[in-house]
């Protein structure tokens, strides 16, 4: 889709902080974050709403988000100890997955997002690569 921001980011058109990525699926840092950490999974294939995707894909959306979570768990030791996920998918329509590290339980609000400069991503980022991704 050539106006989706995700299908340009899955182009390299648009410049991220890339966490995980394979032929199906790509994760990055967002650059509206809720707290460090912050990371959007998505499928590389255009489908703008989480429940028409096929159930491969739905399962696999899942069985990677839970790797990275592992991933984000130990790079950012959250206090709850949990990665927080949230589908919400209005504000862009291509299916995607908030992976959010929590250090309360009442951090999983969009109203705490806060724009993030390149280098608190870059930080963020490295710790993450620095933990096996």
């Amino acid at each position: 889709m050539e106006e989706c921001i995700f299908c340009k980011i899955i182009n390299n058109q648009i410049p991220s902080y890339k966490v995980y990525e394979d032929k199906d699926y790509l994760a990055f840092l967002t650059i509206m974050p809720i707290n460090p950490g912050h990371t959007l999974l998505i499928p590389k294939k255009h489908v703008p709403y989480i429940f028409d995707l096929d159930e491969k894909t739905l399962s696999e959306i899942l069985i990677k988000a839970q790797k990275i979570a592992h991933i984000l768990k130990q790079a950012f030791h959250p206090k709850t100890n949990r990665i927080g996920i949230m589908v919400a998918g209005g504000e862009v329509h291509h299916t995607h997955l908030h992976l959010i590290p929590m250090d309360y339980d009442s951090d999983l609000t969009f109203t705490r997002q806060k724009s993030a400069s390149p280098e608190e991503l870059s930080l963020a980022l490295k710790k993450i690569k620095d933990n096996n991704f």
